[in-house]
């Protein structure tokens, strides 16, 4: 789905959410304000949808997306709650705390949200035009930052324009944000607490396990691999291996037939696990070929493909 070649900016009222909302039920992004910082919002339980985030963002590679949802019964549909995150989401709901929890079976998240991972971020937002959005779609919606990959968090519309103007159809302006900085995360995964990112609530020290260094999903080069060894580059299968196709490579399963890159990475992660799970021990994927989001696809091959050492730890939270 192409993109508009020019961005609106309507100012947060009934017809800018009734706009917003027509444009992510059709499958694009839309820049909204949080309290925080302007996020980029797409339905979540579309692949398809969540693409264009990246593809306007040119995110360098597919790490995990926050899922915003109005409220914590909805956030309960989606993730496992054990007692602790229940407490801080009672505690800190609405307002500028992710939790990590294990998503839920059958939550209907799409994987490219999740970068394939068992473990879903949430957050329930307090500004009334995203709380407003989520009524109006009906959807959790993914949102990071509304500015492309590498630059500065925007907490204005115009520097959201700045970087994004022509990538996207519609920023909704609310005006600067009141954080100003992006939100808290917090993982409760099982064990103790850990603090993944430091932001505007605190939380007791005495609850937390401080990580021994910086922690968040992608860091491991082997990070998101299947059990199965990974060859890249193929244009046909070799014994043993179940081939994912993308273009003129045909394969067992395919990315995309016609070689679009929003396609393929709607599937990637959907893929790679169901050629995880089939008979053969081996698998290979065709090359992918292009820059942007293509490039964004070769980025998590890679990751998926480097051999794993016996004793890396697990970041998959």
């Amino acid at each position: 789905m192409a993109l508009p070649p020019d961005t609106r900016v309507m100012p947060f009222d009934a017809e800018a959410i009734a706009e917003a909302s027509r444009l992510i039920l059709a499958g694009q992004p839309v820049a909204m304000p949080t309290e925080t910082v302007y996020g980029l919002a797409a339905d979540a339980t579309s692949a398809v949808a969540v693409a264009h985030i990246y593809t306007a963002k040119g995110r360098p590679s597919f790490n995990p997306l926050i899922v915003h949802v109005p409220d914590f019964g909805a956030a309960e549909r989606i993730g496992n709650f054990d007692e602790r995150a229940r407490a801080l989401a009672i505690e800190h709901w609405p307002g500028p705390l992710t939790l990590v929890v294990p998503l839920r079976d059958g939550a209907g998240i799409a994987s490219l949200v999740t970068a394939g991972l068992a473990t879903v971020a949430l957050r329930v937002p307090a500004h009334p035009a995203m709380q407003a959005l989520l009524k109006a779609c009906a959807r959790p919606l993914a949102a990071p930052s509304a500015n492309a990959s590498g630059l500065i968090s925007p907490t204005r519309a115009s520097h959201v324009l700045a970087s994004l103007g022509g990538r996207i159809p519609l920023v909704v302006d609310g005006g600067a944000t009141q954080r100003g900085i992006e939100s808290t995360i917090v993982a409760a995964t099982g064990g103790p607490l850990r603090l993944l990112r430091r932001g505007p609530i605190e939380i007791n020290d005495l609850a937390i396990e401080q990580p021994a260094g910086i922690e968040a999903p992608g860091q491991l080069a082997s990070h998101y691999a299947p059990s199965k060894p990974l060859r890249l580059d193929a244009t046909e299968a070799r014994d043993g291996e179940t081939l994912i196709g993308y273009g003129p490579v045909a394969g067992d399963l395919s990315l995309s037939g016609t070689g679009d890159p929003v396609e393929a990475a709607a599937k990637l992660f959907d893929l790679l696990h169901r050629a995880d799970a089939m008979p053969k021990p081996k698998i290979a994927i065709a090359p992918i070929l292009g820059n942007g989001i293509a490039a964004a696809i070769r980025d998590r091959l890679k990751r998926a493909a480097a051999p794993r050492p016996s004793t890396a730890p697990d970041s998959s939270s």
